[in-house]
């Protein structure tokens, strides 16, 4: 497959999984910092957009995976209307990866296994954090991991709260930046997952 940044259409590959898991490799490698870093958009029960970065920690052909507390402000937006938009913008190389389709809950069995990966302080974070809800000052927040900490000194187990949320694409668009703003737009789109994918270049 060519450089990125010399891709045209006529050479694109058919999977657009193929393309994201070399630009995911590309950024690992030369993005200075959280190269999984990503933007997640969701709508609140009044159709209010809301978006905020979050790690994109798994991806597959079933879709895109990112772990959250399900009680938070996105686990309701989510769980009121399962579709969701990520996008990745690697700075330093130029480029974006947007993303857009209906969201499901990944298994227990999978949230399980990422949780038990997560460094210990995070599990403890997990536990602690009442994400999204107010909180009067930070010692009542230190207080609470102390506590966890000391009801949990070894293994954590995951929080029945704390799971998984599959992005299932309908629509990949990889952009790459061009002099004068005349960029490069390739969009993979399927009216349902499972469909064949469609490939078309949009103007910039």
């Amino acid at each position: 497959m060519e450089h990125p940044a010399k891709l045209r259409f006529g050479n694109l590959p058919g999977d657009p999984f193929a393309l994201f898991a070399l630009w995911m490799k590309e950024a690992a490698e030369k993005e200075p910092r959280d190269p999984d870093a990503c933007a997640l958009a969701t709508v609140d029960a009044d159709g209010l957009p809301d978006v905020r970065i979050v790690l994109l920690k798994k991806f597959d052909e079933r879709g895109f995976v990112f772990f959250t507390n399900t009680e938070s402000t996105k686990g309701q937006e989510l769980e009121g209307n399962l579709k969701a938009a990520i996008v990745l913008h690697w700075k330093s190389l130029n480029r974006q990866i947007r993303i857009r389709g209906p969201v499901e809950r990944i298994s227990s069995a999978e949230s399980d296994e990422y949780f038990a990966t997560r460094p210990h302080g995070a599990q403890i974070g997990a536990w602690a954090s009442q994400q999204s809800r107010p909180l009067d000052c930070r010692e009542t927040l230190e207080a609470a991991v102390a506590k966890v900490a000391e009801r949990y000194p070894g293994r954590v187990p995951r929080p029945p709260y704390w799971g998984g949320y599959r992005v299932i694409p309908l629509q990949i668009e990889f952009w790459i930046d061009q002099p004068s703003r005349l960029h490069d737009r390739f969009v993979y789109s399927r009216a349902n997952p499972g469909d064949a994918w469609r490939k078309e270049m949009l103007y910039p």
